[in-house]
């Protein structure tokens, strides 16, 4: 797959043009697709793992994080589809024509050690959810797993409508296993609304644990990938024509990034409704939130969390493979056949499984890995996406360039100070 290549690119005047004819509502289907492959990389193993432990151990006292780290998540993964409709070019590709030859190989190589870290340990994500769910060992379970990555990553040959149509599913697949569980918690959802809404927090590791679940808000190797999505997804011919396209983007955006969010907060609800509700204040683990929740809500509940982490795992390992492949193309106009790196990712998960690594743990660390890369993606994307002579009639106003500077300030600093916290902890 080539930088921006995810399939055969639509034409603009027939694809803009022809929305005008549908119904109103069914005008933003053509260009509903590059934001749920996008979201994924939110409802990732590592955020079972960080809000579980955030409803476990302080209720309903953070759900306000998920809010607005979600309304950050929209912003910066609008200014990164923004990009890729504005010059048809991916992020990496436009860092490699601005910055020095060194800024962007160095660029490159932070980049795809990110990306390969962050397929490792949704690689051994999608694993445990075979564990949890079939009752194998987490060799055979990692087989499995890398069969099934195959199997997505082989829908690329039929264009990019098959992966996004299979990936939305996923998405909503998970979206609907977690709606069972909060049918089966039966939180207070007046509770909930108040707690969305109000800012509080319970002691200082509730501080710190807030911090990292903004501090990983953005994932940064899909501020890359999105880009690429939409760089020639639908090709707009003039300002009007990217002016539209980017209107219905936004739609896409938005949607995606909702589901996103509500499932955040259904992971978060339903560890405060069922482990703090009664007084089990340890669920330090994926495996043991899947094991105590059997004899309090019912064996369905633990059925349903270990096939929602299981699609998880899948999908997000799968967006993990795609964005190393396009920082690769885009940085230094190479490329390895995708089927090549998704074997090479494979290898490190299964040395990891092999010596007996605790896969939870290993996922608690893949978070640690984003947090440096977060700036290296974040800082160009608003940099660019400001200037006009980059973005055209797309730059951003004013307005948009304060707040994604406050955000991308912010979300750094939270990084920074999560790794300092990390590693004097």
């Amino acid at each position: 797959m080539g930088a921006g290549d995810t399939g055969r690119p639509g034409s603009g005047e027939r694809v803009l043009h022809g929305v005008s004819r549908r119904r109103r509502y069914l005008r933003v289907v053509p260009f509903m697709g590059p934001a749920f492959i996008a979201c994924v990389a939110y409802i990732d193993p590592g955020n079972f793992a960080t809000n579980i432990a955030g409803g476990s151990k302080f209720g309903y006292t953070l759900v306000w994080v998920i809010v607005a780290s979600n309304l950050m998540a929209m912003l910066i993964q609008t200014l990164s589809a923004k990009l890729g409709i504005a010059t048809g070019r991916n992020l990496a590709e436009v860092c490699r024509e601005r910055f020095s030859q060194r800024t962007a190989r160095s660029l490159w190589v932070q980049a795809e050690l990110i990306a390969m870290a962050t397929d490792l340990a949704e690689f051994l994500g999608a694993a445990l959810g075979f564990h949890l769910l079939l009752g194998i060992g987490l060799f055979p379970a990692a087989v499995l797993t890398g069969i099934a990555a195959f199997a997505i990553l082989g829908l690329q040959r039929w264009g990019f409508r098959p992966l996004e149509a299979t990936i939305a599913t996923i998405v909503g697949v998970i979206g609907l296993c977690y709606l069972a569980e909060i049918f089966y918690a039966n939180p207070p959802l007046g509770t909930v609304a108040v707690h969305a809404v109000v800012p509080g927090f319970a002691g200082k590791e509730s501080v710190l644990l807030a911090v990292g679940i903004l501090g990983a808000t953005v994932m940064p190797h899909v501020i890359w990938l999105h880009s690429a999505l939409t760089a020639n997804r639908i090709q707009a011919e003039g300002d009007e024509q990217k002016l539209r396209l980017m209107r219905f983007t936004r739609v896409d955006v938005i949607v995606a990034m909702t589901i996103a969010g509500a499932i955040n907060m259904a992971m978060l609800v339903m560890a405060a409704a069922v482990f703090h509700g009664t007084g089990l204040l340890n669920v330090d683990s994926l495996e043991n939130a899947h094991k105590t929740l059997e004899p309090i809500v019912g064996g369905a509940s633990s059925v349903l969390f270990a096939l929602a982490l299981l699609f998880s795992g899948l999908s997000s390992s799968a967006i993990g493979t795609l964005a190393g492949q396009v920082v690769m193309q885009g940085f230094i106009r190479r490329q390895i056949p995708l089927f090549v790196r998704r074997a090479v990712t494979m290898v490190p998960a299964f040395v990891v499984i092999g010596i007996g690594v605790d896969p939870s743990r290993t996922l608690v660390i893949s978070q640690v890995v984003l947090s440096f890369g977060i700036p290296f993606a974040l800082i160009p994307l608003v940099l660019f996406t400001s200037r006009r002579d980059v973005m055209g009639v797309l730059v951003n106003d004013r307005l948009t360039t304060v707040a994604a500077t406050v955000v991308a300030g912010l979300i750094s600093t939270l990084n920074v100070f999560l790794l300092y916290q990390t590693f004097a902890g």
